[in-house]
């Protein structure tokens, strides 16, 4: 048993844990599937991983960016409560229930692609960190309801495999109206937020232009260039925050805010606001590194992947990273990173306004990362469907999912509910509460009422994809959203109801292959 826990242990941690590798191993099977030579195989896997390494070294950019940031933010408001980081409540719970966590991951992974080849749910998802999550979050909530170690694994790989291939479906309308094609799907546990953000789109923006068509004066055109921009924006912010928690903490706490993770304290205000200056910058360097993996992984994973759908599981589509859609609306990203953080404020605000005193919600803080990630994205599925303020109200309406959901959780982790983080992506808040309350029905009750939860989410993941996603409906103003039939004698789980469809107005085109 402990060797087989040892293996189970080692391909969760070293491998299916590693988006990289798994893209990589994807890509190399996809190449393999077209008959590539074994000089294209290698290189294409190599290349892949690469860029995935690429999107991991620019999100641990943005992540040492914003820590200062957050810091001066919270010295600023005075908030104290609880911070939503994924990695940080999965470390903590990886001491206590890792081999349940790795035999779950696998037998979910196993479950997901058996629905995938037999369902019209036809994808793949290949963000491993996130499937890594979502196998922690439900081995907490089940185990902290008192089941046994038979049931996590089982019941809990059955509802991470159902949610591997349901929330790509229930997205992919709004990806396609980003993307203007079928290649890929969005493959993140803040799908709710996308969602949301694309169906507030479409109401809010129906005469809105897209954040991409922002024309500026001729003094300000270099403001085109969205690394530039970024890096400017946020050079702007941190300089107003320092100086807000200069003036409130004073000088020898402010000085500080730069030492953590081997920085070094501000010697005076002129060397403070300079180190200011330069965390801004070097946000605008890790946006633009995410950008490029991302096109990277696109020019190398799309093709490979056609291999494996029509050999293995036809019909499929990859569901990436969030970050995917980045490229296809940059200006976007910026507006819904900073507008998911201003409804992460509002919903902090009526937090410890209303709902932590009256319900004994806890206070949670809005975290620079998951509104960064999640509320990118969101601006991007907001744009795409409502222009400028669709973002706007979209990536808003994500900040406060994220702020209240997580609030929610907490109820359902035992334990770990008393613990200054948790997991911070919409998904894992509601999918994470209804589990978590459904759980507690019982060693027989609590399981049938999480099965019968996961089916009623499987069976909505079908109906979605074969009357609304097959269907060819493209969500959007109903004055620029042309309706696309399935392509004439193609099934409609393989069609591509949208490959005659132009991307949306101001979006870009589909990022080019790397040279």
């Amino acid at each position: 048993m402990d060797v087989l826990v040892s293996i189970a242990k080692f391909l969760v941690d070293e491998i299916l844990s590693e988006p990289a590798y798994l893209i990589g191993l994807i890509t190399a099977a996809g190449l393999i599937a077209l008959r590539k030579s074994a000089g294209q195989v290698v290189g294409g896997a190599i290349k892949a991983t690469l860029g995935f390494l690429l999107i991991g070294a620019g999100a641990g950019l943005v992540v040492s960016s914003l820590a200062p940031l957050g810091e001066m933010i919270q010295g600023s408001t005075g908030a104290h409560g609880v911070i939503p980081t994924n990695e940080a409540i999965v470390g903590i719970a990886q001491a206590e229930y890792g081999a349940r966590v790795a035999w779950l991951m696998i037998l979910g992974f196993a479950v997901s692609l058996l629905l995938a080849r037999f369902t019209p749910l036809r994808y793949a998802f290949l963000t491993g960190h996130h499937m890594l999550f979502m196998a922690t979050l439900l081995t907490m909530v089940l185990a902290a309801a008192g089941h046994n170690s038979v049931v996590v694994v089982v019941v809990g790989g059955v509802l991470l495999g159902i949610m591997l291939v349901a929330m790509p479906a229930f997205a992919h309308p709004w990806t396609k109206r980003v993307t203007g094609n079928n290649t890929v799907a969005i493959g993140h546990f803040g799908t709710a937020g996308y969602i949301a953000a694309g169906a507030a789109g479409q109401l809010v923006g129906r005469r809105s232009r897209s954040t991409e068509d922002m024309k500026l004066p001729e003094g300000l055109r270099f403001l085109r260039d969205s690394m530039v921009a970024t890096a400017l924006s946020m050079l702007l912010i941190y300089l107003v925050m320092a100086v807000v928690f200069l003036l409130k903490a004073g000088r020898e706490t402010a000085f500080k805010a730069f030492a953590g993770d081997g920085g070094t304290a501000a010697t005076d205000v002129g060397n403070y606001l300079m180190q200011s200056v330069m965390q801004g910058l070097q946000f605008g360097i890790a946006v633009a590194v995410i950008l490029f993996g991302v096109r990277t992984i696109l020019g190398e994973l799309v093709p490979a992947f056609q291999g494996i759908a029509q050999r293995v599981v036809p019909g499929a589509v990859p569901s990436l990273d969030a970050p995917i859609v980045f490229p296809y609306a940059q200006n976007a990203v910026l507006i819904g990173f900073v507008c998911s953080f201003l409804g992460g404020l509002v919903g902090l605000g009526l937090l410890s306004a209303v709902f932590h005193p009256a319900f004994g919600l806890a206070l949670v803080l809005p975290g620079l990362v998951p509104h960064f990630f999640t509320g990118g994205a969101a601006g991007v599925f907001g744009n795409a469907t409502g222009g400028r303020r669709g973002a706007v109200v979209g990536a808003f309406l994500n900040g406060v999912l994220i702020t209240f959901l997580p609030a929610l959780l907490l109820k359902v982790l035992g334990a770990f509910g008393e613990e200054n983080t948790t997991f911070g992506d919409a998904d894992f808040g509601w999918f994470g509460s209804l589990v978590g309350n459904a759980a507690k029905g019982g060693s027989v009750g609590g399981v049938v009422l999480m099965l019968l939860l996961g089916l009623a989410v499987l069976g909505a993941a079908v109906v979605v994809q074969r009357r609304v996603v097959d269907a060819g409906w493209v969500p959007g103003a109903g004055r620029d959203v042309p309706r696309a039939a399935p392509d004439e004698g193609v099934p409609p789980s393989t069609s591509r109801p949208y490959a005659r469809l132009a991307p949306p107005t101001g979006a870009p085109k589909p990022p080019p292959p790397p040279e």
